[in-house]
């Protein structure tokens, strides 16, 4: 398996994260998580790896969070599911980008130094 991104080609961190992969010749998939949602199941693999809460990728900013009132809701073990699920149902809201590598570890690749991380 190659590294995956899961891109916005509109975000400019997702561009620049991108270029950062194609610079360093990295064997990358391109997912357009907008275009190709992830499931549920992906989402919770990806939070395992990234070692976060889907609340910490959450982007509650979004016109779509503020519908939904994310806000509000809790942050507890007991509330992750719901967080799951709107975020597979709403990929709006997952915060980008998200790089996999082939070896199970993520990060949140908002600027040069996450992605160092995974070298």
């Amino acid at each position: 398996m190659a590294t995956e991104i899961w891109h916005n080609p509109k975000c400019s961190k997702s561009r620049t994260a991108k270029a950062l992969l194609e610079d360093t010749g990295a064997d990358y998939v391109e997912r357009r998580y907008l275009d190709n949602p992830p499931t549920a199941v992906e989402i919770r693999t990806v939070l395992g790896k990234l070692g976060l809460e889907p609340w910490e990728i959450t982007r509650t900013g979004e016109a779509e969070a503020k519908e939904l009132g994310v806000a509000s809701w809790g942050r507890t073990p007991a509330d992750r599911d719901r967080w799951v699920e709107a975020l597979a149902t709403h990929p709006r809201l997952i915060e980008r980008p998200i790089v996999i590598t082939d070896d199970g570890r993520a990060v949140v690749a908002r600027g040069d130094e996450a992605l160092d991380t995974l070298r």
